[in-house]
Order: structure tokens, then C-alpha cells, then sequence
């Protein structure tokens, strides 16, 4: 099979800093053009991807994602990103949007080139779940899980996109795993052929996994750039990418995954060949905060199943890009994009759609007390959320002056009542 018969897919993903409609720049192209421009190398001709996924993190602020005031900003994201991505797309390629899902922060929205995918996709199906506090939303994942059809009687394959955002700081990281392992077992979708119980985000085709997953990079204290992990001069002693691979050895997600921990059977391109993507200076292109070592925060990470547990190191998709975006300054993470290059689909005369095979030693089980997790978590949430916005209110933006206004008035209330009485 020809490479251009094989489905290209973007991955994009951003942590916008609780920035709401203000997060984005209104011009993307710095997010599209290097797929472009390696597609262009790739296949000698102009072509589009065929599946674009756009996650994002800390969406909105807070305590508007906790009252559930997420839609409107990420209907904003939707037409910006779609009128973009039409703009600068070869050929003037035109796309639908196949799904979009939102839960507090963390949004996922994911696009289909009309002239090819978008034609052929059925059950579409969304799903989130949180891991914050009590199961609340501030932290969480989101997923979409939809198939593509092929030739008549062939049932196709199922593609799942999930966003994530885990628990941040450097000592949690017993924490993010304990994260991960809640959004496999809670993020749950409609059963797989004749099963009778809910499917895990392994359970498809292909997975594809993005967001801030927080992993830090942990220096150890004789490493040379040690004592300088936290100096305004780090950005330009990692300028060289032989010092990133060495540095990448020290990535936690890379040693979480080495062990087993974590993101079983999931494959990752060379993200040290760009610059850590947190923590940076707001309106800085190039300056890192003194306040955080800088570490590869925001990943993306993906599996097919044509891969074999047998041969660990190897993936039938091909890594054609995978980079940060430095020209976006109004969050201190780096936008981050990743160009994938699907293995060809094989005809299939049975009825059952292929999946991808793990290790022996890993089973993910589905959650039984899922959905009540989900939705306690999301009352806590509204609840939360609403107090808080009112207290933001009350102090006009703050909710620490609003809290501080509003148990002035209550004493001041009191005492006008205990006058009133004497």
C-alpha cells in the first residue's frame, strides 16, 4: 500500500494557563505549517492530515470550568481552529468536526478531512472523568472513541483520542500515576463487540494519548546542570540537543514507563529533541521561571495494534514530527504538535474490529463504581464552582476579596442585629 494510502494524523495539545478566550492567538499557522511542510517532503505532493485532534488544558479559569461555563470558550476554539485549519490546508481542504468534549478545563475537540475520513466515521462516542480532589474536575481526561469504516462487510477500526491533565509538582509523582490509573479505569466507553462490560481506552484500533502530564525532570544532585536547573541561564544550556537526550534519561514519565508504572504498551517520539515545554515566563519565547525546573510537561504518546507486546521498542506508526510551538507567549506552557503516520489498513473479513494487544502482565479492568465517581465529582464541582464565582463576584474578580467581603457583611449584619434587639 502507498503512503498517501495510509491516514496522517495532527495531535495537538496546550495548557493555555486559565486564560479562557484570551489563550489562543488568533493566527495558528505556527501550529500547522511545520506539518505541512514535512507532509510536503513526505509524499513529494501537498496533502492534509486526515484527522486533527486539539487538546487543551486549564481552558478557562477555574472557577468558571467548575460551574460548568466551559461550552461557550470552546465553541470560540472550535471556529477559530476549524476556519484556521481550512485556511492554511492544501488544496483548501475542508474538514467537520467529528466530536468535541469538555470536563471543567480540559477539552478535546477532533476534525476529519471531509474528502476522505469524514465520510466514513460512525459511532461517534465522548466520555470524561476527573481525578482532582473527591474525583472533581480540576484535573482529569477527556476522550473521544469513533470508527472508521472500510469496504462493505469489513467493520473497519475504532480510533480513541484522550486528553489528560494529571497532578502537578515535582514530588507527586506517585500521585500522577495513581492518576493515570484512574482514567483507565474510569474513562469508559460502550462495550466491544459482544462483551458485556464497559470498555477501557485500550480497547480500539489505535489510541492516542496527549495533554500535561506534569511528568518532571528529576536531576539527580551530581548532574552538572544540578545547581543550575533553577538559574535564568538553563534555556541556553540546553540550546543543545546531545545535552536534552542526556537530560531526557532523567524525564520521570521516561522512568515510570521503563518500570511498567505507567502508559503500558504506549510508544513516544524523541522529545528532547525540543525544548522542555514548562515552566516559561509569561511573553517570553525563551526564558524559563526560576520558580519550577524546567521539564517536558506536555506529551503526546500513542499505540495501534499492529504493535506487538513481544517487541516492546518497536511501533507501526511512524513519528513524523514532534515539537513545541515557541512563538505562543500568554501561557507558561509551550504549545506542543505531533504528526503521526498511521500503518496501512489491512482487509478484514471477520466481524470483529482488530485491538491492541498489551503484555500479559497488564489487564486494565474497568471501574464498577465509575459513573458514581464521575458524578460525585462533578456535584462537587457545580457546588465549588458556584461558590466560588459568586465570591469572585462579590469581589470584583477576586474571589479572595470577595470571601473577605462577604464575612465583613455577614459581621456587620450581625452586629446591626444584635443593635436592633437591644
Amino acid at each position: 500500500m502507498s503512503l498517501p494510502d495510509r491516514l496522517l494524523v495532527q495531535i495537538a495539545s496546550y495548557n493555555t494557563n486559565l486564560q479562557g478566550v484570551l489563550g489562543l492567538p488568533q493566527d495558528l499557522v505556527d501550529w500547522l505549517a511545520p506539518t505541512l511542510q514535512v507532509s510536503n517532503f513526505l509524499f513529494h505532493q501537498q496533502r492534509a492530515p486526515d484527522i486533527i485532534a486539539v487538546g487543551f488544558q486549564e481552558l478557562l479559569p477555574l472557577h468558571l470550568g467548575l460551574s460548568g461555563l466551559s461550552k461557550a470558550v470552546l465553541n470560540s476554539r472550535n471556529a477559530l481552529i476549524l476556519s484556521q485549519i481550512e485556511e492554511h490546508a492544501p488544496n483548501k481542504d475542508s474538514y467537520s468536526l467529528i466530536a468535541k468534549v469538555v470536563n471543567v478545563g480540559v477539552a478535546l475537540l477532533v476534525y476529519g478531512r471531509d474528502a476522505g475520513v469524514a465520510r466514513k466515521v460512525c459511532d461517534v462516542e465522548t466520555q470524561w472523568t476527573g481525578c482532582g480532589l473527591a474525583y472533581m474536575g480540576n484535573k482529569g481526561a477527556v476522550g473521544v472513541r469513533f470508527r472508521i469504516l472500510n469496504a462493505e462487510g469489513d467493520p473497519g477500526e475504532t480510533y480513541t483520542f484522550v486528553n489528560c491533565h494529571l497532578t502537578a509538582f515535582d514530588h507527586k509523582l506517585e500521585r500522577r500515576n495513581a492518576d493515570y490509573r484512574h482514567i483507565v479505569s474510569t474513562l469508559l466507553f460502550p462495550p466491544v463487540s459482544d462483551s458485556s462490560s464497559h470498555s477501557t481506552i485500550y480497547e480500539t484500533s489505535h489510541l492516542f494519548l496527549l495533554g500535561d502530564l506534569n511528568y518532571r525532570l528529576d536531576i539527580p544532585p551530581t548532574h552538572p546542570l544540578f545547581e543550575r536547573r533553577n538559574l535564568p541561564g538553563f534555556s541556553g544550556a540546553i540550546d543543545s540537543e546531545a545535552t536534552r537526550k542526556e537530560l531526557g534519561k532523567f524525564d520521570q514519565l521516561t522512568t515510570e514507563k521503563q518500570k511498567g508504572h505507567v502508559f503500558v504498551g504506549l510508544h513516544e517520539g524523541d522529545f528532547w529533541k525540543f525544548k522542555c515545554s514548562y515552566k516559561y515566563q509569561l511573553g517570553e519565547i525563551d526564558k524559563y521561571s526560576t520558580k519550577r525546573t524546567p521539564s517536558w510537561t506536555d506529551r503526546i504518546l500513542y499505540a495501534t495494534h499492529t504493535d506487538s507486546p513481544d517487541t516492546p521498542g518497536q511501533c507501526g506508526i511512524t513519528n513524523l514530527l514532534y515539537t513545541s510551538i515557541p512563538s505562543y507567549t500568554t501561557s507558561d506552557h509551550k504549545p506542543i504538535v505531533c504528526l503521526l503516520l498511521l500503518p496501512p489498513s489491512t482487509p478484514n473479513s471477520s466481524s470483529s474490529i482488530p485491538l491492541i494487544r498489551l503484555p500479559t502482565t497488564y489487564t486494565p479492568l474497568p471501574d464498577r463504581r465509575s459513573a458514581l465517581k464521575r458524578y460525585v465529582g462533578r456535584i462537587l464541582d457545580r457546588v465549588v464552582g458556584v461558590i466560588w464565582w459568586l465570591l469572585t463576584l462579590l469581589g470584583a474578580g477576586s474571589g479572595i476579596i470577595g470571601s473577605f467581603n462577604f464575612f465583613l457583611g455577614l459581621g456587620a449584619w450581625k452586629w446591626w442585629k444584635a443593635r436592633s434587639l437591644v
